[in-house]
């Protein structure tokens, strides 16, 4: 029918399949909805025939969609000048290790003032001192390559259309908005380009250093004879062919002999990710609950710098996994949840540690007093949550350090510190100044930009320009907020690395910002207006789930060469050893929900996952960094494939690993996918105590969470705990603890399920810090707003007493279960093996199993959500 064929060109699904063998289709409304979203009206029988007919005809005439894909071979193995932490030499970088400015800006070299227009959105600054791999040298031929073609993120075996949704135009699948369906070639006399490629071999008519089989290749051999290419590199080189491009993002024109042009974007970027370091574990902290007893209140960057410290240095750790450092949405009650920011590209100043701010000496010397008075704010603060059960404040803790940072702004900048801040200033340019100025307008007219008055609500608007610079102040402010923050979490990383960690901070990219905060109003063009990501029904959450959070448009991203995607990634980049991607599957689909719709009434919208994939290959390059994606729960066939194809580890948790298209019981360790972080708990689930005691029940029950009888949950846990001890007992991982406890004792548990993942053959290991200590208290409790203090809780004790960083680093309960990993290492079972194998040389555990080559691992019941 005429609607399902216009949402299949625009990357919009008509049905999905929540468990195998189920389909259910989209209603007509929400598929309407959400191309309204995308600019296309098909409201009406006639608006659909309309659209339709100018899809076909846009797609018909154009000669290439806006971005490309070019994957080349360059190097990223462990060890090299890109393996994880060598920042310093990655392609791209300053001196100072940073990536060019966004606007073209040398480092050092003084920002636009007031009212200078800034770069156009998406324009790629020149980089001349980027080489690719290794200095002086070109990188290989690229060897495989794709275009925005929209091709769907399957399996070889799983390009047919999902049940209900029209057949893809002209042969192909449905492609993302941007993209263009699949184009027989065209023949081309000459042969330069067009011909058909020869059967099982080199397309005779792809440039050379192309695979035969690739898009580009079939792009290129579509466009008419005599067509004309020019590659302007992102180095600055003007290039006739597309042979031995080095790595970035360039653009490419087409010029056609009747004098149709077009320009593309052409990302060239490693097929594979930078590879993990060998062996490695590490521990999984939420910042904001690990106090000190220098905090103010609440975990901050001076105590995670402390924390990387000690774990690289005692513990042996090689890794510390942490939640969302986004700035948050500011507003008294701030939403506590890392995962809704303002901003995923900016840091949240709430996380400084005031007194690591060298100017904060000095605000001493002026206002004694305050100062005085300002700690001793700080110390009640910290000492109520410490010892009087009261929970986190952020509210409380960002107004101590607004007023405390207040002083230090006015202490006046020496010459080195002033230059830095003015390269950090010219170095982010626009983004910098949009965020700031969003900060400022907030405190003045709220919080979320959609009530503002409606001149404002243009970021590019002669009025906005106008508040700018009567709130330049606070402006300059907020700016600085950012700098120092930036600068803290550059310490904290360079704090793991000198402590000998191989990957040192992993930071977490949450899936979306608040639709009124900082990004959401600097990057409108971008989002889609009215509309909500979140999950369709399925097992777990039969009315599926909204998590107020606007979608990208896959149609502006390909536009702008994934400009927005870039920055944020770079920005990121910039002070971690590895980035976490939450929802990793957002990078292929997401279910968008028009505002105000039940999130049932939904439907899936594609993204073009080459581009988004090449994007995060070649920044997770360039700044020699690991990518973890959290695919956890219902993942589309061909998805896990395609992560472990390009070198994306995944995420393995213990209680989900399960044999679910078999016996349904606990998975053999040798079973287990060797690339991912396998850890026991998240924080979005019960502690290991808990899980173990069956606490979690009782918590949810009290809370009256449960859809079933309570002695059924009981049962069922109970159960689930059973089958894991009794593979723990066979396998002889259940012994007595160090300090005379028996081997069924709850400490000796979870260093038997310790043990079990290091008999796996994951790469990564992580510990939950506050399963070192016995805490019983999940972080987060899906499903509750007020009746749990979700992100609210400091690690705490088996009592729930909170414990600081100071007593944790003497724990011997902590020092025990370290013991367990350092133990497994002293055995075989960290570096290179796992069980029985570990040690055998030559021998790689990802080699041993049938399911290394990227068969879908089997992480949760299908159609169940684990969090």
């Amino acid at each position: 029918m005429p609607l399902s064929r216009l949402a299949a060109l625009h990357g919009v699904a008509t049905s999905f399949s929540p468990s195998p063998g189920r389909t259910v289709a989209a209603s007509d409304a929400a598929v309407v909805a959400v191309l309204a979203a995308l600019g296309v009206a098909a409201g009406t029988p006639d608006a659909i025939r309309t659209a339709l007919t100018a899809r076909e005809t846009e797609l018909g005439e154009r000669l290439l969609p806006p971005t490309l894909v070019c994957w080349s071979g360059a190097p990223t193995a462990a060890g090299s000048d890109h393996g994880p932490g060598a920042r310093e030499s990655a392609p791209g970088a300053g001196e100072n290790g940073r990536a060019p400015s966004e606007d073209g800006r040398a480092p050092g070299e003084n920002p636009p003032a007031p009212g200078e227009n800034p770069p156009a959105p998406g324009e790629n600054p020149p980089a001349p001192d980027e080489n690719p791999p290794a200095p002086g040298e070109n990188p290989p031929a690229p060897d495989v390559i794709r275009h925005g073609l929209g091709e769907k993120p399957t399996a070889p075996h799983e390009d047919r259309p999902e049940a209900g949704e029209s057949p893809p135009a002209r042969g192909g699948d449905a492609p993302a908005p941007g993209g263009s369906p699949s184009v027989a070639p065209a023949s081309v006399a000459g042969g330069s380009v067009g011909a058909a490629p020869a059967q099982g071999g080199q397309d005779p008519a792809a440039p050379p250093g192309f695979q035969g089989d690739s898009s580009l290749a079939a792009a290129l051999a579509a466009l008419p004879a005599g067509t004309r290419l020019r590659i302007r590199t992102e180095q600055g080189e003007t290039r006739a062919s597309a042979e031995q491009l080095p790595l970035g993002v360039h653009e490419l024109e087409a010029t056609a002999p009747d004098g149709r042009t077009a320009r593309a974007h052409l990302v060239v970027a490693p097929t594979r990710l930078p590879a993990a370091p060998g062996r490695t574990y590490g521990l999984l902290v939420q910042v904001y609950s690990l106090l000190s007893r220098r905090s103010w209140g609440m975990g901050d960057l001076g105590d995670l710098a402390e924390l990387t410290a000690w774990a690289g240095r005692a513990l042996g750790a090689g890794f510390v996994q942490v939640n969302p450092m986004h700035a948050a949405v500011p507003g008294a009650p701030t939403d506590p949840s890392p995962y809704r920011p303002s901003s995923r590209r900016y840091p949240d100043p709430v996380y400084l540690r005031v007194e690591d701010v060298p100017e904060f000496a000095y605000a001493d010397e002026r206002d004694r007093d305050r100062v005085r008075t300002l700690l001793e704010r700080a110390e009640r603060l910290r000492e109520s949550v410490l010892n009087k059960g009261a929970l986190i404040d952020r509210d409380a803790v960002w107004e101590l350090k607004r007023e405390a940072l207040e002083l230090v702004r006015d202490v006046p900048l020496g010459p080195g510190r002033r230059a830095a801040y003015c390269d950090f200033l010219a170095e982010e340019g626009e983004a910098l100044e949009d965020h700031a100025t969003w900060c400022a307008l907030a405190e003045v007219y709220g919080s979320d930009w959609q009530k503002w008055p409606a001149a404002l609500r243009d970021p590019r608007s002669a009025e906005t320009a106008r508040a700018r610079g009567e709130l330049m102040d606070r402006v300059d402010f907020h700016s600085r907020l950012a700098w120092l923050t930036d600068a803290q979490l550059a310490t904290a990383q360079r704090s793991a690395r000198d402590a000998g960690m191989g990957v040192g901070l992993v930071h977490d990219l949450a899936v979306g910002v608040h639709p009124g905060g900082a990004d959401a109003w600097a990057q409108q063009e971008y989002f889609a207006a009215g509309m909500s990501v979140g999950a369709p029904p399925d097992a777990f959450s039969v009315q599926g789930q909204d998590w107020g959070l606007p979608p990208w448009r896959p149609d502006r991203l390909a536009e702008s060469g994934y400009a927005p995607y870039r920055r944020l990634l770079r920005a990121l980049f910039r002070y971690a050893g590895a980035l976490r991607i939450d929802h990793v599957m957002g990078l292929f689909r997401l279910w968008w929900i028009p505002q105000g719709r039940p999130a049932t009434e939904g439907t899936y919208v594609r993204y073009d996952a080459e581009a988004m994939l090449a994007i995060l290959a070649l920044e997770a390059y360039r700044a020699g960094a690991l990518v973890i994606g959290e695919d956890l729960g219902t993942v589309e066939p061909g998805v896990r494939e395609k992560l472990h194809e390009h070198g994306v580890l995944g995420t393995s948790v213990l209680w989900f690993e399960r044999d679910w298209d078999g016996t349904g019981l606990p998975l053999p360790p040798e079973s287990w996918r060797a690339d991912c972080l396998a850890t026991a708990t998240t924080h979005d689930l019960p502690p290991t105590a808990s899980r173990l005691t069956g606490d979690h029940v009782e918590l949810r029950d009290r809370l009256g969470l449960l859809t079933r009888p309570v002695e059924e949950e009981r049962a069922e846990a109970a159960t689930d705990v059973g089958e894991w001890l009794a593979l723990l007992a066979r396998l002889g991982l259940l012994q007595g603890t160090a300090g005379g406890q028996s081997a069924d004792s709850e400490e000796a548990q979870i260093q038997g399920l310790h043990r079990f993942l290091l008999r796996t053959p994951a790469r990564m290991i992580g510990v939950w810090l506050p399963d070192t200590v016995g805490d019983r208290r999940p972080q987060n409790l899906p499903g509750t707003w007020d009746q749990y203090p979700n992100w609210r809780l400091p690690v705490a004790d088996a009592e729930g007493r909170p414990v600081t960083l100071e007593e944790l680093a003497a724990s011997p309960r902590l020092h025990a279960l370290i013991d367990v990993l350092r133990a497994g290492r002293a055995v075989g079972l960290g570096e290179d093996g796992c069980g029985p194998d570990a040690g055998v040389p030559g021998l790689d555990p990802a080699d041993s199993r049938p399911d290394s080559g990227g068969t879908s691992p089997r992480t949760a019941p299908p159609g169940a959500r684990p969090d």
